[in-house]
């Protein structure tokens, strides 16, 4: 016996059914889609409650730095704020060349570089990143999903951008740029072994302070095959030291982050004797998204720009400002005219960034 469906008779009704269903299931598709969250953990291990796509991200505390590490995986224009007021001045100018739309965005941190709530809070981000542990707490605390960043080793600029890469679902472009971050490193440690050249006694310090003020600094010296005369295995960010501690070491060559600084180191009558100042060598750190001395996504680029201004023969064949501008292309996402790489390279703009 066969049995027949009355699906001919039951079709109107069946059609009238779905015409009032569909709509309903189709508008509730999103906000499930939506309402998905991910936990990911952030550089302390504290797992961080995340909307399944992070469309806009603020960053408060070292602003230029976790801005670099955005800029490293390609995702600039994710960014909900804009510079703070220490980050407003010439130097800076490139944050703006390479994520435009930030010029017009408010400052989402207070003039002590602490979060500002109220801004953050009105301005809803998907996620908050700060590279202090108690501001990324008190943030959560407060119901926005903040997270930490962590640096102080050198491998901890691959793991951010890892973290980074994990947020943006853009794991491809942080393995990419940890490639290149160890191709690097190779490829000078490998130009130095051949060529074994001596190492000069270098010194990164800001002359108003005696101050060494990176901790990383220690670590590109060493990499570029310079012998950093404040190395002396500290685990603390930065170190002071006095004048009579300065004249004992003699550096061969000074490094500070500023062409006010360069000047300073100059003028000053208690710096004339020493070695770096009689030959001329006092240089002025490369400055892009942030000053390359410091800690940024840019640390590959400082230590082959180290390498060259330590060992101008083993490394002549190094086109500076061509890797430059691959390194902004390829990473960064920004094509940069050879004025703007030159411009960088020089210690950064001193007034509004080369257009050309």
């Amino acid at each position: 016996m066969i049995v027949r469906f009355p699906w001919r008779r039951l079709l109107p009704s069946l059609l009238a059914c779905w015409a009032l269903s569909a709509p309903l299931a189709l508008a509730a598709a999103p906000r499930t889609l939506a309402a998905a969250p991910r936990t990911l953990a952030d550089m302390a291990g504290d797992a961080v409650a995340l909307p399944a796509r992070v469309e806009r991200v603020a960053t408060v505390g070292a602003v230029p730095v976790l801005n670099s590490l955005i800029f490293a995986v390609g995702e600039g224009r994710r960014l909900a704020n804009g510079l703070p007021d220490f980050a407003r001045k010439p130097r800076w100018g490139y944050q703006t060349v390479f994520a435009p739309h930030t010029a017009d965005l408010p400052r989402l941190q207070n003039a002590d570089r602490t979060p500002n709530l109220e801004g953050l809070l009105r301005a809803a981000p998907d996620a908050v990143l700060t590279m202090d542990r108690a501001s990324a707490e008190s943030l959560r605390r407060a119901g926005l999903p903040a997270l930490y960043v962590a640096w102080r080793r050198p491998e901890d600029v691959k793991a951010a951008v890892r973290l980074l890469g994990e947020l943006f679902g853009r794991p491809a472009a942080a393995e990419r740029y940890a490639a290149y971050f160890d191709a690097t490193l190779a490829g000078v440690a490998a130009t130095l072994r051949r060529a074994a050249p001596a190492r000069p006694r270098v010194l990164y310090f800001s002359p108003a302070t005696l101050t060494q003020p990176h901790l990383v600094a220690e670590w590109w010296i060493r990499a570029a095959g310079g012998e950093s005369v404040t190395d002396d295995g500290r685990s603390i960010e930065s170190r002071s030291f006095t004048l009579e501690q300065l004249l004992a070491w003699n550096p061969e060559i000074l490094i500070v982050a500023g062409h006010e600084e360069a000047a300073a180191v100059r003028r000053e009558p208690r710096f004339a004797g020493l070695a770096a100042v009689r030959a001329g060598r006092i240089l002025v750190a490369p400055c892009g998204a942030h000053t390359w001395g410091n800690r940024t996504a840019e640390q590959p680029l400082t230590v082959l720009w180290a390498a060259k201004q330590f060992h101008p023969a083993p490394f002549a064949g190094l086109d500076l400002a061509a890797e430059t501008r691959r390194f902004y292309r390829d990473f960064f996402g920004t094509e940069l005219s050879p004025a703007q790489a030159r411009e960088i390279l020089e210690g950064g703009p001193r007034g509004a960034p080369s257009a050309d």
